[in-house]
């Protein structure tokens, strides 16, 4: 039996439509993939060989290059018994708290010591490609990364504190990502053809093990850095909200189960809460999934950020900026024309009144979209339950170099 991807993508959100995304995940749905249905999600943009933003759902297969590189990428916010008011007189002074403490950066490992139950109790770590890095996953457990992964402090539309937190597996779920895409006859490059395996065979198994465990871990870490970051504030947390946006689960759609990838998608099922980051001079929120059947359409998943207008080496490149005549996504005439200097950055963010530690210019909200714009696409299938505006920002450093784009 053959399949036709046009056939087979049941829905394309934003405008416009990114035609390399549009071709990757047509190509992860070409003939004798397994695929069932895939959608893209508004904030969808160029991934390793399934696009970031693409859900794509499969009979008896996991695809580990669609899962990514980086397992278990997702966020995790809490509200804290706090005002902002109280807080705002003393955000640099926790802002530079936060930067002493928390390890941002490539292959760093955390400054204190973190002990968690997983490190004894998963099978997975029988396996040898996993039991190979369980030091690695000891030093690094608590540690946030690069690229656009970050620690942020958000007032909501009542005056109330949340801190909100973005990363994954670290290295642990890098190197277990590789081992398997490399296993599976794939590679680093862009287009590559999708790595798949059929859940019961061995490297099937052995996949879903180790990606099982690189979630714990992933969960484990943000869990961490909530709670530190909360030391640190001197309060305690009242709320949560936990998400993955790059897993594979199996799930009951249609009336048939299937394994759901997903890649920078969310899952949003009805009374489903999440945790989608804007850019560092843009809104977030916290939203709740519906029962609708644009909701059943998507798999019921939504947007994990904002999504991506301009990539990290044009960003950096050298070229003239200059200032769009209203804030927004900058034109696509200016982004082939624009470089974004430290000073366009500071200056967005000053005007949202951000105190940022970190970050390179391929950061900036001009290489994003803004969010509430991606949102709107998925009106009818999430609500906005909490509105959250930045009032600091950490990051990795500008000297940080990050090579892992998913």
């Amino acid at each position: 039996m053959t399949s036709n991807p046009d056939q087979l993508l049941r829905a394309a959100w934003g405008d416009p439509v990114d035609a390399g995304a549009l071709q990757q995940i047509q190509a992860c749905m070409a003939a004798g993939t397994g695929a069932v249905g895939g959608v893209l999600m508004a904030d969808h943009h160029l991934g390793y060989s399934m696009p970031v933003g693409g859900v794509i759902a499969y009979d008896s297969k996991v695809s580990p290059s669609g899962v990514g590189y980086d397992i278990a990428c997702g966020n995790k916010a809490v509200r804290v018994d706090l005002r902002a008011d109280d807080l705002r007189p003393r955000i640099a002074a926790f802002m530079d708290e936060i930067w002493h403490t928390i390890s941002f950066g490539i292959g760093r490992r955390n400054k204190e010591s973190v002990e968690h139950v997983l490190f004894d109790d998963d099978p997975a770590w029988d396996l040898p490609v996993a039991r190979e890095f369980h030091h690695l996953a000891r030093t690094q457990l608590g540690t946030v990364g690069a690229g656009n992964h970050y620690v942020d402090v958000f007032s909501d539309e009542e005056d109330r504190v949340w801190i909100g937190v973005h990363f994954g597996s670290r290295g642990l779920g890098h190197r277990l990502a590789t081992h398997f895409i490399k296993l599976g006859g794939g590679s680093n490059d862009f287009h590559a053809p999708p790595v798949l395996f059929d859940v019961d065979s061995q490297m099937g198994q052995e996949y879903i093990a180790c990606m099982k465990l690189a979630g714990r871990y992933a969960y484990a870490g943000r869990d961490w850095v909530c709670e530190r970051v909360c030391d640190l504030l001197g309060a305690a947390i009242v709320e949560s909200v936990h998400n993955h946006h790059n897993f594979a689960w199996l799930e009951e759609h249609d009336g048939r189960q299937l394994w759901v990838v997903r890649k920078g998608a969310t899952p949003a099922f009805p009374g489903q809460r999440g945790f989608i980051g804007g850019s560092m001079g843009d809104i977030s929120v916290i939203v709740e999934g519906l029962d609708s059947d644009a909701a059943a359409r998507s798999y019921h998943s939504t947007v994990h950020g904002a999504g991506r207008i301009m990539s990290r080496t044009a960003a950096a490149g050298w070229v003239r900026w200059r200032k769009p005549k209203k804030r927004g996504p900058m034109t696509p005439e200016v982004r082939k024309q624009g470089r974004i200097s430290r000073q366009m950055m500071e200056d967005w963010i000053l005007e949202w009144g951000v105190e940022l530690r970190g970050a390179g210019t391929d950061e900036s909200p001009h290489c994003y979209k803004r969010l509430p714009d991606v949102l709107a696409h998925h009106e009818g299938s999430i609500r906005v339950q909490h509105t959250l505006r930045p009032m600091g920002v950490a990051m990795a450093g500008p000297d940080t170099h990050d090579p892992y784009r998913d």
